[in-house]
């Protein structure tokens, strides 16, 4: 099982949010590619790229933190999966292009499905992964702002069938609280849509690996992790030696 940094991209800075409320900002450093070196040198395997800025349709992919981006690429060495405000094909190709390894679809993928049919035909379906944003069972969009109406499971139903093989499954309600990972719906997920799963949103502690890594074999691929890393409730190396 993989565990994935997050690095959260706003305004070039790396920031955590909490609930995904950019109102509930807190700033941990102003050189995102020093972070990533940091994290590569506790032993990550991957890190996880946020754009926030483009998730929240406040500006295009064009900077400032694509620029973060190349700059996080240009200083690891490891793969990069990047998100965030990623709604035409060219946006995919610009972020592939900067050095991301593969690239996560949000809003996009819910409500544009010939766009992820489109996308896995010209990068291949190991580049593309379906960011699922759940609230209350529900797909959330535009940057969590927004209510889809349909379940996680359908929506994740109706992406594999795409040919879409992964998601990142965020718990909006336990995302930056250090609440702990939702393991049931999480596995639950995974188990009955037969896709690879990402675990994201409020994991805190070892404990929280430990039982992802427990129902790994139901489809659990990874986790990503952010607030309890930059906050300390969690260290990144012994959470890789517990994954691994």
């Amino acid at each position: 099982m993989l565990v994935f940094p997050a690095i959260d991209l706003r305004h070039g800075r790396c920031v955590r949010l909490r609930q995904g409320d950019p109102n509930a900002e807190t700033v941990f450093g102003d050189d995102p590619a020093k972070m990533a070196v940091h994290w590569v040198a506790q032993g990550a395997a991957w890190l996880h790229i946020v754009n926030l800025d483009g998730a929240f349709g406040d500006q295009t992919l064009d900077a400032p933190n694509v620029r973060r981006l190349q700059e996080i690429c240009q200083s690891v060495a490891v793969p990069i999966q990047f998100g965030g405000g990623l709604r035409t094909l060219e946006d995919i190709a610009s972020a592939l292009g900067q050095g991301a390894t593969r690239v996560v679809l949000g809003t996009i993928a819910v409500t544009d499905p010939s766009l992820v049919v489109e996308a896995i035909q010209r990068f291949g379906a190991e580049r593309i992964v379906a960011g699922l944003d759940a609230r209350d069972g529900r797909v959330a969009t535009h940057g969590w702002q927004a209510d889809s109406g349909e379940s996680t499971l359908a929506v994740a139903q109706r992406l594999g069938d795409l040919g879409i093989r992964r998601v990142v499954v965020t718990d909006i309600a336990r995302d930056g609280m250090l609440t702990g990972v939702n393991l049931t719906a999480t596995a639950d997920l995974a188990r009955q849509s037969g896709l690879k799963v990402i675990a994201s949103g409020g994991v805190r502690d070892l404990d929280d690996i430990r039982q992802l890594k427990a129902v790994e074999s139901q489809g659990i691929e990874g986790v990503i992790v952010g607030q309890a890393i930059y906050t300390g409730t969690l260290d990144l190396c012994q959470a890789i030696a517990i994954a691994t």
